[in-house]
């Protein structure tokens, strides 16, 4: 067998024995190194384990994780949600509308999918079952809102699409999410509203009068976590601060939510949220830095160089082979987390973008909705694994709601591969380069 074939099949076989996906990369990588290039390459392993995080934009990965967590901890959540339901009021799909709403908002804040949807969930999910919506409904469609944080800027998925791609401003990235994920948050409500009415959940009396929060008292509440996503859009925007200083910002101003405004978090929660955003930076940390040694070896064998023709030599046809990659990364976002996806597929997407004049800033936010269907996507679903254990239900109970989500959200990613406009039009008029 080829060096290639023993690297591939070491990665899969090692995925396939339960080795996590940062060590599957590293050992695949040094089966590579070992069948196809000198021993002596060895040598390079800690080289290239360091050079894959010696990059600065990757400080704002862990900065906005610890933003994530903070906001969750503040009171965020309950405040969007009170806000949210003094607009709507009581009416048939009213808090499925908010939960959509409130997901959205909160990935504007976190930019991580499985942060927001158990923020949201844990104050979602009593109302909307006392207002009659079941569990599995409720917990699918949390999960499924709160995969647009993957959209909504910040996005920790597009920053590190930024690094794998050469050439691509972040900025740019940020401001081509939006619409998307506006538009993939629209997709969803459509038939959550439409099932709601059907099945009669949640009528006109399913908030008392008295209960309902009221608009004024709410709106100051919220405030603060409204202007969050503003004073980091508007920074980037106004060119105050890079998206790396936005990060720095946005846990600057989570903190002072916490500690002056809500009242939520006190100076030893302060230092405990540092500790466990440093457990979950180091989880992604591990898996950029042990991809490099799998990246490196790819391009020495010129395994990724060999995928790629394999590909491009499949059809002419860009359409065709659009919608192949996508099914290949929407199958690989149902296995894996978007980090390991973007670092596994990247280095072979890449050419075959260049081959058919892909613009990388569209073709980068095809892939981030891609991944983010398979966010609440059985069997390996991050998000709704979060909202199904705070909901007390078995995964196995959610599929069926999970392909009508499916379904909305592949016509929102349906629209943006048709209309590429959909996510270059801000990111123009913005003056970024696309």
């Amino acid at each position: 067998m080829s060096p290639d074939l023993w690297m591939i099949l070491a990665f899969a076989g090692l995925l396939i024995a339960g080795v996590p996906v940062a060590f599957s990369l590293a050992l695949a990588g040094a089966v590579g190194i070992v069948m196809g290039l000198p021993p002596a390459m060895l040598a390079t392993l800690g080289t290239n384990t360091y050079n894959s995080i010696a990059k600065y934009p990757l400080i704002a990965i862990p900065l906005f994780i610890m933003t994530g967590l903070i906001f969750e901890r503040a009171g965020v959540a309950l405040r969007l949600v009170r806000f949210a339901q003094a607009l709507i009021g009581p009416r048939h799909g009213g808090l499925a509308l908010v939960a959509v709403l409130v997901c959205m908002i909160m990935g504007g804040m976190s930019g991580s999918g499985p942060a927001d949807a158990a923020a949201v969930a844990m104050v979602m999910l009593p109302s909307m079952t006392k207002a009659g919506y079941p569990k599995p409904f409720s917990a699918t469609l949390i999960a499924a809102s709160a995969s647009t944080a993957i959209l909504i800027p910040p996005s920790v998925a597009l920053i590190l699409y930024s690094i794998v791609v050469p050439g691509v401003d972040l900025r740019a990235l940020f401001a081509a999410g939006l619409f998307p994920g506006i538009l993939a948050g629209l997709a969803l409500l459509v038939p959550a509203l439409l099932v709601s009415r059907r099945y009669g959940w949640e009528g006109g009396n399913a908030m008392p009068l008295a209960e309902r929060p009221k608009v004024g008292e709410s709106f100051k509440q919220a405030l603060p976590a409204l202007f969050a996503p503003v004073l980091i859009l508007g920074g980037l925007r106004s060119g105050l601060f890079t998206p790396t200083e936005a990060a720095v910002v946005a846990v600057a101003y989570g903190a002072l939510v916490g500690l002056f405004l809500t009242r939520e978090i006190g100076w030893r929660d302060l230092w405990s949220l540092f500790g466990e955003a440093a457990v979950i930076s180091g989880v992604v940390m591990l898996i950029i830095a042990l991809a490099g040694i799998f990246a490196w070896a790819g391009t020495m064998l010129g395994t990724f160089r060999h995928l790629a023709e394999w590909i491009i030599s499949l059809s002419d046809s860009g359409v065709l082979l659009l919608i192949l990659i996508m099914l290949a990364v929407l199958l690989a976002g149902m296995l894996l987390d978007a980090i390991s996806i973007y670092l596994i597929m990247m280095p072979i997407l890449i050419p075959v973008m260049q081959h058919f004049g892909w613009n990388p800033v569209w073709f980068g936010i095809l892939l981030a909705m891609n991944i983010a269907i398979g966010q609440f996507t059985p069997p390996v679903a991050v998000n709704l694994m979060v909202t199904t254990e705070i909901a007390k239900i078995r995964l196995e109970q959610t599929v069926g709601w999970a392909l009508l989500f499916v379904l909305a959200m592949a016509s929102a990613l349906a629209l943006v591969a048709i209309f590429p406009e959909i996510a270059l039009w801000l990111p123009r008029v913005l003056g970024y380069n696309v």
